[in-house]
């Protein structure tokens, strides 16, 4: 399989027509070796537009809907991200090579571990393990933060965990109807959302249903 081949149409069939037009996330899509990230027996489908089985009952997201999650971040070279749910890796490293560090949470402990080799030349990410599907930590707050499993509202928690300015993207919603939506903080105590696409994704485990949420 000529892989630099099955990437450039990934990228010209799949990513672009999705509405991915940054071109510093085009140059990373293009750059990041894609079938290191899938598991050995779906390395000649790593640039299918399907999601790939990771084991533990996770999946790795189709290449398009990856593009555009970390696309819509707005991430910049000053930036620190908070990944939720590491998964497969490659968000991770789409989002390390576009910011200045990003740590990464993963719930199941051999998705991270297998992770960590495959990121282990990046010196930008810290990867943690635990629950972080209802917030993550008590006092750090980061510029950008990606969620890369569906809530069904966005649990409060995460209103405190932006700086000013902060941005963050969560699918929000139950299936069938889920929506991506970008998520703003304006200052130190308000933060509003909008809609971005319509899609559908495996939920977060062990997401719980907030009491409330950000103001849509």
């Amino acid at each position: 399989m000529d892989m630099a081949q099955a990437r450039f149409n990934m990228i010209e069939q799949q990513v672009r027509p999705w509405d991915v037009l940054d071109r510093r996330v085009l140059e990373v899509l293009e750059q990041l070796q894609r079938e290191d990230f899938v598991p050995p027996d779906y390395r000649n489908l790593a640039f299918a537009d399907i999601e790939i089985p990771l084991g533990h009952g996770q999946v790795m997201l189709d290449p398009k809907t990856e593009a555009r999650l970390v696309q819509e971040l707005e991430l910049t070279a000053n930036d620190h991200a908070l990944e939720i749910g590491t998964g497969s890796g490659f968000m991770t490293a789409l989002m390390a090579s576009l910011a200045k560090q990003v740590d990464s949470v993963e719930i199941i402990p051999e998705l991270s571990v297998a992770a960590a080799e495959k990121l282990k030349d990046f010196d930008n990410i810290t990867l943690q393990t635990g629950d972080a599907a209802n917030g993550w930590g008590e006092k750090q707050k980061w510029d950008a933060i990606l969620l890369t499993g569906s809530v069904p509202a966005l649990p409060e928690a995460f209103e405190q965990m932006l700086k000013p300015g902060g941005r963050l993207v969560a699918v929000v919603g139950t299936e069938p109807i889920m929506t991506a939506r970008l998520y703003r903080r304006i200052g130190s105590d308000s933060a509003f959302g909008r809609a971005l696409f319509d899609t559908v994704i495996p939920p977060l485990l062990n997401v719980k249903k907030p009491a409330a949420a950000f103001a849509l």
